[in-house]
């Protein structure tokens, strides 16, 4: 009677469909999709800003291009053929199709493509980027450490405070300022680098420090203080109490835990890092994409001006993005927190 039954229920109800399962991503997946989309979305924020910011700057960048004694005729030849002489809006679809196609436009002042001489200074600007940012990492370790150490320890508090002292002072000084600074004392007095260039090691030693004391000091401060955090952990007093070396709980257990607070921070100083190569690359005339933005924003280089930008927001977006990838790979804590 029982299988009579289900039979006729199921005959009624009629045939039974399997349910199919929603498609779901991990939370880390998830997580890399929406950090993805707001950098897309930042992105275009960024072009539009670029785009209309600088044509409400007053100016003829044809004119500025070409020079005042350059005939009427030539500079609107030169405005039709880069698409000037079109509406602003038309002009802005002209410049969206552009770089949907991967074609950001040609110099007004040199006639280069943009991406042509994006691709040649570029690699300068990294360089240095990468070289300041491994010197503010490699120098605030020691110095944060060391710092907490005499902090907790209460005998070198005179060591400590002037620590603190100097790097207050590094963290507070403009990076303009330091630049001149280092030219004075270690190429005009010294002697020992020179104040301009690029090409080999020594050119690269004074705008490298220029670039990366401040970002050293302010990470060596957040070393210290999440140092301290974690020596006063019960872990820590843990392995006191098992008469571990000072060695292996610094380097072993305390060490590892500071990663997380000191990769964030180092992840927003490397995007300020990339940043701040337009000044050091300006003082210290390095011919890299920070001096060619100046350059192009002094002749109204509309096209070079928005290449620039374009191509400096995205790798400080891209630096965030990577950064935040990072981070939830040694901390999946990091996802549950940003839902």
């Amino acid at each position: 009677m029982t299988t009579i039954g289900t039979r006729l229920e199921k005959t009624v109800s009629g045939p039974q469909r399997p349910r199919r399962a929603r498609a779901r991503l991990s939370p880390r997946a998830d997580f890399a999709v929406r950090r993805i989309g707001r950098l897309l979305t930042s992105l275009l924020i960024v072009v539009l800003a670029a785009f209309f910011l600088i044509h409400l700057v007053p100016g003829d960048p044809v004119r500025a291009a070409l020079g005042p004694t350059a005939p009427a005729a030539l500079v609107e030849r030169t405005r039709e053929a880069l698409g000037l002489d079109q509406p602003v809006p038309q002009q802005l679809l002209n410049y969206l199709s552009g770089l949907l196609r991967g074609d950001l436009g040609t110099s007004i002042q040199t006639g280069l493509s943009v991406g042509a001489t994006i691709a040649s200074r570029f690699p300068t600007t990294l360089t240095l980027a990468a070289l300041g940012f491994a010197v503010a990492v490699i120098g605030a370790l020691p110095i944060g450490m060391g710092a907490a150490l005499l902090a907790r320890s209460g005998r070198g508090r005179t060591a400590n405070s002037g620590i603190a002292g100097l790097l207050g002072v590094l963290i507070a000084v403009p990076d303009f300022v330091l630049s001149v600074g280092l030219i004075a004392a270690f190429s005009m007095w010294l002697g020992l680098f020179p104040p301009a260039g690029w090409g080999n090691a020594s050119h690269a030693v004074l705008p490298v420090l220029a670039l990366s004391l401040g970002p050293m000091a302010y990470l060596a401060r957040i070393v210290q203080v999440e140092m301290i955090t974690v020596l006063d952990s019960t872990y820590i007093t843990t392995a006191r109490a098992k008469r571990l070396p000072q060695r292996v709980i610094l380097l072993r257990h305390a060490l590892p835990n500071i990663v997380t607070a000191t990769l964030t921070v180092g992840g927003l100083l490397l995007s300020g890092l990339v940043a701040g190569t337009v000044i050091i690359e300006t003082v210290f005339a390095i011919p890299g994409a920070g001096s060619t933005l100046v350059s192009a924003v002094g002749t109204k280089d509309y096209p070079m001006i928005q290449g620039m930008v374009l191509v400096y927001a995205g790798m400080v977006l891209a630096v965030n993005l990577v950064v935040d990838l990072i981070l939830i790979t040694i901390d999946p804590r990091t996802t549950i927190a940003e839902g």
